[in-house]
């Protein structure tokens, strides 16, 4: 499981093209404020990326990480939405980025619901807690509205999303196939009563079950970097296998 305002600077055309404008958060030593931008990765953005997202979660939730190999390969896959694969730039310089892949909820009598799941989402450890990935975020949630989707389902620690929207999965009905509620399992409705109160179980998408083989292997062929064990692996662990109970 893999976690993670840019509403003031979206034109009117939205993310279709790029979003610019002053930061207000990170400001230059000199007094003036960095130039942010918020815009769709390109191709030639795909090693630097990479190497972003493992920077940022390297040791995090474990020694070393996988999310780095999860950008890798999902591009490639049939449930990857491209249009919401965002990157945030601070003049010029890449510090942040969120992937989004389709998900869907299935109710009792066997309906399917398309929705979105993302992750994973980042931000480069020196700029972190400075509102980027709040930004990434919120520019997100308006360009999937903007696609037709209304529901986004995420693991992620609560403390990191329930201001922007998100709820227990439990208090939303949006239950695991074997009917538990993940405390890390969040849900946001995009467009009010998306949900209709009804129960529904989650699947996500095939790329999230990755080879662990494969994603070290992707790993080492990189610049070295000492895997580690801390205290955040522990805090990750309990969270990840907690649930919601009655």
């Amino acid at each position: 499981m893999q976690f993670l305002v840019a509403g003031a600077f979206l034109t009117p055309r939205g993310l279709r093209g790029i979003v610019t404008a002053p930061g207000k958060t990170g400001a230059k030593k000199n007094g003036g404020s960095p130039m942010i931008q918020i815009r769709k990765e390109r191709p030639e953005d795909y090693r630097a990326v990479e190497d972003m997202t493992r920077k940022a979660f390297y040791n995090l939730y474990q020694p070393g990480c996988f999310e780095h190999y999860l950008v890798h390969i999902m591009r490639g896959h049939e449930d990857f939405v491209a249009e919401l694969a965002l990157v945030i730039e601070r003049d010029g310089e890449l510090i942040g980025s969120i992937f989004y892949t389709k998900a869907r909820l299935v109710d009792a009598q066997g309906h399917e619901k398309p929705i979105l799941t993302f992750g994973p989402v980042c931000v480069l450890p020196q700029y972190q807690r400075q509102g980027y990935g709040k930004r990434l975020m919120e520019a997100s949630f308006e360009k999937a509205a903007e696609m037709g989707y209304d529901t986004i389902v995420i693991f992620g620690s609560p403390v990191n999303y329930v201001s922007r929207g998100f709820q227990s999965c439990r208090k939303k009905h949006v239950s695991l196939e074997n009917g538990r509620y993940p405390s890390a399992m969040l849900v946001k409705e995009l467009k009010e009563g998306a949900l209709q109160g009804k129960h529904w179980v989650y699947y996500d998408s095939p790329v999230m079950q990755l080879s662990q083989a494969d994603a070290l292997a992707f790993d080492d062929a990189l610049e070295k970097m000492e895997r580690k064990r801390l205290p955040s692996q522990e805090e990750f662990y309990i969270m990840s296998h907690s649930f919601v109970e009655e």
